[in-house]
């Protein structure tokens, strides 16, 4: 009873948790320099966001490695242009990558 009571109660505060990931990823977005070259539903410089959700949809690890990603910057991912690395500590890196992989 009390495993199953814990359990539940893991369940209800993940699913409170997502309307507020969803409202402070997109304001952390707006507030960072990655607006300069990304979209939500366009690709700019570098792809659409939903685009980086739909490549990395149940992809192990997708998290980490996008959040690394956005901090340390990448090439080659997407094409030729590098994706800088951006001012943005660990856990605004994580932020915004479990944001960007629940857009639809």
């Amino acid at each position: 009873m009390k495993n199953t009571l814990l359990s539940l109660l893991g369940l209800l505060a993940s699913a409170s948790l997502q309307p507020a990931v969803a409202a402070d990823g997109l304001a952390l977005f707006q507030s960072k320099s990655c607006v300069a070259c990304h979209a939500v539903d366009s690709k700019l410089v570098g792809p659409s966001l939903k685009d980086v959700a739909v490549k990395n949809a149940g992809v192990k690890g997708a998290a980490d490695t996008l959040a690394s990603h956005i901090k340390n910057g990448t090439q080659g991912n997407w094409g030729p242009i590098p994706m800088p690395a951006n001012a943005v500590s660990d856990d605004e890196a994580k932020l915004l990558a479990n944001w960007v992989l629940s857009l639809k």
